[in-house]
């Protein structure tokens, strides 16, 4: 086995084990939850509440945010670090938060292979069609609150704790500024290509990639605003790697690898990174029956067949496959010059990440 297979194999099997051991941690910190959160006797959907943001919250999928905190936090040290293990949780809760309130503005009836939060709640309550919608936001909520409160019950030092909640508050007021402007620049006929990196951006690279480094890197006792435009421009790149992916499988990808349909974002209109680059290529015809489809809510199958046909004729899953290996090999570039100051073998799991999560969907 050469070295680079070697070490590939390492990498794979450290994410494995993150993989593995953190939806233990997680299951036990909802059990946690039931017991201590503060709810009147009497209150069945508090706990019904508690239930919908488990299940939704261990139906995760690569935990790629709890690899990227521990991963940065060994950038420093491989040493045992006190708050890692709540940092993932608070990542984690984070997220949960983002996806229950994410399917309530997009509609959406499913996430990870099972019924999204607001879901539940319309089949829980069908003839109280806002009290579903409040307490799918409620549930949003507690996830949003408990992500922080899990960080101030820490047992890492006050100052660490106090650094960390401050990381966590920027990067949720972040996706929600993330998700404004996702929903204002499907508003724009054609969005330029640099507004949708900003969205990537603020929805989901400051949360997603950026976040969890910054809290490895407290844990592990570094400033991180002493590496903070090398940290943006590697988590950028990923982020808007990431974002070009999930847009790609939304067209081209499989409904039940990912546990939801394909062509939601045609229904709902989103003017993401897919749609670009068809309209770039199209032409008038082509464009009509796209334009025809966007945002149209009960744009049947064959229709979005029709789109899938006219991008394969002009390559662009050729495209979009190109764009996210550039932006995966700049990605990998910034992480090589981390060497300097940063413990070879974490550094090298930060090269290997950008190309790894392109290259297992493509």
């Amino acid at each position: 086995m050469t070295d680079t297979a070697a070490l590939t194999a390492q990498i794979r099997s450290r994410m494995a084990g993150y993989h593995r051991r953190f939806p233990v941690l997680f299951e036990e910190y909802f059990q946690r939850l039931g017991s201590t959160l503060e709810a009147p006797a009497f209150s069945r959907f508090t706990p019904e509440c508690l239930g919908l943001l488990r299940d939704l919250s261990l139906r995760g999928g690569k935990r790629m945010r709890v690899a990227l905190l521990f991963e940065a936090a060994r950038l420093v040290t491989d040493e045992p670090l006190e708050g890692l293990d709540e940092a993932a949780l608070s990542i984690e809760l984070l997220q949960t938060h983002a996806l229950v309130h994410d399917d309530i503005i997009d509609d959406s009836p499913t996430r990870r292979g099972g019924p999204s939060t607001y879901y539940a709640y319309r089949e829980r309550f069908p003839d109280h069609p806002q009290a579903a919608l409040g307490l799918a936001l409620l549930a949003g909520d507690l996830a949003l609150t408990s992500a922080l409160q899990v960080l101030l019950d820490s047992p890492a030092p006050l100052a660490v704790r106090q650094a960390m909640i401050e990381v966590q508050t920027r990067a949720a007021s972040a996706t929600f500024v993330g998700q404004i402007i996702d929903m204002e620049r499907d508003f724009a006929d054609a969005p330029a290509k640099d507004v949708l990196h900003q969205v990537a951006d603020f929805k989901t690279a400051r949360y997603s990639a950026l976040a969890p480094m910054q809290l490895g890197l407290i844990a592990a006792g570094v400033q991180p605003a002493s590496f903070e435009k090398e940290l943006r421009r590697y988590t950028m790149l990923a982020g808007i790697c990431g974002q070009m992916r999930d847009d790609y499988l939304d067209l081209f990808g499989d409904a039940a690898t990912m546990g939801k349909p394909t062509g939601t974002d045609i229904r709902d209109g989103r003017r993401n990174y897919t749609v670009h680059a068809i309209l770039e290529v199209a032409d008038g015809a082509e464009r009509a029956v796209l334009e025809s489809c966007l945002g149209d809510p009960v744009c049947d199958e064959d229709s979005i067949e029709s789109v899938r046909a006219i991008a394969r004729r002009h390559g662009v899953e050729d495209i979009m496959r190109a764009d996210m290996r550039r932006c995966a090999e700049r990605a990998a570039a910034e992480a090589t010059g981390w060497r300097s100051h940063w413990r070879e073998e974490a550094v090298a799991f930060f090269e290997y990440l950008p190309m790894w999560s392109v290259e297992r969907v493509l």
